[in-house]
């Protein structure tokens, strides 16, 4: 495992995209600490990507740092990625922990746990020479496409948000690229925080306080080029724009 860890930090230093690892991943367990070494190498965890591929399939995380989560900005500079895939989202901030613990944590005591909800950007990209390139552990080693996160302001009266009939309309340069309601495949997100809490994050002691949980794409992943500008408009969660150049 450790050469595959070094192969993948070696490709964000030297930009030198990789065609394939050396050693695969052999199953999600030594994908996921693959994932956590990478973690721990590039600095603090302050957020979370969830995701599910059906409303009932086992979800699927990768823990984001710091040094790629961006609070209510609207640009970022090109050369941060290799491509530029954005996705309109909903994460999470949560204001009290959730440490890891034996007895499951029920819907409730996440709810409770939640300090604020946000419309969010999530931009993948890859440290392989293709995206989409490998086979899904690989790219789950690989922070599963991890480029960036921005968080947009905090939603008045979160708890009345329903995520399943939210409307999110994406535009690329004034043109529309994907119109949904409720496009997250996984369905209900709060699923995806439970499972957060429970499972997903217990390699790292559990949810903490002021970490963000973004809950997958509800446009479907855009790619787009550098400078142009993208608008992801939300039904009741307000706009964001966001130009990449």
């Amino acid at each position: 495992m450790t050469d595959t860890v070094e192969a993948l930090i070696a490709a964000r230093e030297t930009r030198k995209w990789l065609s394939a690892l050396d050693n695969r991943p052999a199953d999600e367990a030594e994908a996921y600490a693959i994932q956590d070494a990478v973690a721990r190498r590039l600095g603090p965890v302050t957020a979370w990507k969830v995701g599910a591929a059906t409303p009932d399939a086992e979800p699927f995380r990768a823990p984001i740092n710091a040094a790629t989560v961006f609070e209510n900005t609207g640009h970022l500079p090109a050369n941060m990625f290799q491509v530029i895939g954005v996705e309109a989202e909903i994460a999470y901030r949560f204001g009290s922990d959730l440490a890891a613990r034996e007895q499951p944590y029920t819907r409730d005591e996440v709810l409770d746990a939640v300090a604020s909800v946000h419309p969010a950007w999530e931009i993948v990209d890859t440290r392989f020479t293709g995206f989409g390139s490998q086979d899904r552990l690989s790219h789950m080693a690989d922070q599963f496409n991890h480029g960036a996160l921005i968080v947009g302001p905090a939603i008045a009266d979160w708890r009345a948000l329903d995520p399943l009939s939210e409307a999110v309309t994406l535009e690329v340069d004034g043109e529309t690229r994907m119109e949904t309601v409720g496009g997250n495949s996984a369905g209900d997100p709060v699923r995806l925080l439970v499972w957060m809490a429970n499972v997903g994050a217990r390699s790292f002691g559990g949810l903490h306080a002021g970490e963000v949980v973004t809950t997958g794409s509800c446009t479907g992943t855009v790619f787009v080029q550098p400078g142009s500008r993208s608008v992801a408009r939300y039904g009741t969660m307000g706009s964001l724009t966001l130009t990449v150049d």
